[in-house]
């Protein structure tokens, strides 16, 4: 996990909340300085390399991570950069 807000690491990566429903994309890394919201992250396989797809973005956030149905607050969401490459 990397922490802080610099800029994207890819050209092609975005912030999650940003995806449509049924974007994929593979996480390159989470932009924050939480350490508990780093860990639940990491808890529940949300770390760089898992590939992700957004099943639904109202009320909630929910993608899907590797086989995991994961729902976040959209603040959180925000943190995740994605490659959509």
């Amino acid at each position: 996990m990397h922490s802080g807000s610099s800029a994207c690491a890819s050209e092609r990566a975005r912030r999650l909340a940003s995806l449509r429903v049924g974007a994929r994309g593979v996480v390159v890394r989470v932009l924050t300085g939480r350490r508990d919201r780093v860990e639940r992250l990491v808890a529940l396989g949300v770390t760089p390399g898992a590939r992700v797809r957004v099943l639904q973005r109202f009320p909630g956030f929910v993608f899907e991570c590797d086989e995991t149905e994961v729902a976040v607050e959209p603040a959180v969401a925000r943190v995740i950069l994605v490659d959509v490459g």
